[in-house]
């Protein structure tokens, strides 16, 4: 029988070298770390701002009770923004610590609330850039509108008396917000695999990137990270289909939605094609951290067994 000693220190905190990924320990990132982040969380809540802004910018507005709405909105977006990315440990904020996956998801949005904005500018003001979207545009949702696709679907949830130009740009938009939310989850998936996302980060803290995540809540950590990342797969898979059908039922209980607003109709293509996307994307990152958690874990064991430290 061999003998059972503790691992070392050093074993237990690093379970790995510099070279292999990591798993952190610790609830928040010190005083130090939090000074560094405040020019960066100020730039995100710019950056935040602006995104909220864009289309009242590029746009009209209807009155002046949404001109008021929506300086509310950026405002508290940029609080909100500064007080996840200055705070020790998050609150709400996934993999703070590992980026680009919150940089690549509010690029796809940014750019889909600009490129909508700029089409639908053009029915006032056309101009080059407006054309070449609208194009674009017009292209995807073409190819994407056959029966039973979310595009399609998306139409057959108009109201009834919608005209055809209004369902022109609704099926526009549509797809180019559409092509946007899968270029970003493609550029995801290509790092992952092509940089080994988030080894290049460095020790990935489960505390700081994953906060709404209780490692110690119960049941193995590696299963309970794969039953949320199916559960986000599936539901990302699923939502540009059930969107649709959510707001046609509302339209009959509730009466039906008019989006003859520009505001409206950018704001609720940018969701119905973003919140999938990125339901996509948590999925993956979150069954990459099992995949890291279970390597890891082997690792560890297969060391401790070769030094002697369990038992036979």
């Amino acid at each position: 029988m061999a003998t059972i000693r503790q691992p070392a220190d050093k074993v237990q905190d690093q379970n790995g070298t510099r070279t292999r990924q990591r798993i952190a320990t610790g609830r928040n990132e010190g005083e130090v770390a939090v000074l560094k982040h405040l020019p960066g969380a100020l730039l995100r809540a710019a950056l935040v701002v602006l995104m909220v802004i864009t289309p009242s910018i590029m746009l009209p507005q209807g009155g002046a009770d949404g001109g008021q709405l929506v300086t509310f909105i950026a405002l508290f977006a940029a609080v909100f923004t500064i007080a996840e990315y200055c705070a020790g440990s998050p609150s709400l904020v996934e993999f703070r610590s590992a980026p680009p996956f919150n940089r690549l998801r509010f690029g796809a949005l940014l750019m889909t609330v600009f490129t909508l904005s700029v089409i639908f500018r053009g029915n006032d003001q056309a101009s080059t850039l407006t054309m070449f979207f609208q194009a674009i545009g017009e292209r995807i949702g073409a190819s994407i509108d056959f029966p039973y696709s979310p595009v399609r679907l998306l139409l057959l949830a108009m109201p009834e008396g919608a005209t055809a130009e209004a369902l022109e740009r609704i099926r526009t938009a549509a797809g180019l917000s559409y092509l946007i939310s899968l270029m970003s989850l493609a550029a995801f998936v290509i790092l992952l695999r092509l940089r080994g996302w988030p080894r290049h980060a460095g020790a990935f803290n489960m505390w700081i990137n994953l906060p709404t995540f209780d490692p110690t809540a119960g049941g193995d950590v590696v299963d309970r990270l794969n039953r949320d990342s199916q559960i986000n797969l599936i539901l990302g898979f699923l939502l540009p289909f059930l969107v649709p059908a959510i707001v046609k039922l509302s339209g009959n209980l509730l009466g039906p939605f008019t989006f003859e607003d520009p505001h409206m109709m950018i704001w609720s293509v940018t969701a119905w094609a973003f919140l999938p996307a990125s339901l996509l994307m948590r999925g993956v990152a979150l069954n990459r951290v099992a995949q890291m958690i279970y390597v890891q874990r082997k690792r560890a064991y297969a060391k401790a067994a070769a030094d002697g430290l369990l038992p036979v």
